[in-house]
């Protein structure tokens, strides 16, 4: 991955030249990700630690990045790994958004979103805990 993207791991659709593109409210969609963080183990959800979680509908690529660039989900802020006893101090919350728009347009049904979202978020979680884009993939969750 090029150094100047964002942390988080860039998606370049592939399959059909027809975008499947599935419909599903904002409030159904928020909805799957809540469920999503709700099947988070009790224990590794306690473990996390000053981490807020959003729904935006797009990625815009910063200044420098490649205005192609597609992420369905990106975690901001300071892995759990790499804090010190510094950290605290004023810290703002670690952030972990997911985006709406790119994960529909790659899913054809209402179950390929849930799962999608899923996946997503156990990967932005991951993120928090220090495990990167390589060793996710490894493990079936890139």
């Amino acid at each position: 991955m090029p150094a100047s993207l964002p942390p988080g791991l860039p998606i370049i659709p592939e399959g059909p030249s027809e975008p499947l593109h599935f419909t599903m409210p904002a409030d159904e969609f928020e909805s799957a990700v809540q469920d999503a963080l709700d099947s988070i183990p009790d224990k590794l959800a306690r473990a996390m630690d000053n981490v807020a979680v959003f729904i935006e509908d797009d990625y815009v690529p910063r200044p420098g990045e490649d205005p192609d660039t597609v992420l369905l989900g990106l975690y901001e802020g300071v892995p759990l790994t790499e804090r010190d006893s510094w950290w605290d101090a004023g810290s703002l919350p670690d952030r972990i958004t997911i985006f709406r728009e790119p994960i529909l347009e790659i899913c054809a049904s209402r179950e390929d979103v849930i799962h999608e979202v899923a996946v997503t978020v156990v990967h932005e979680i991951a993120h928090h805990f220090g495990i990167d884009d390589h060793r996710l993939h490894e493990l079936g969750w890139g």
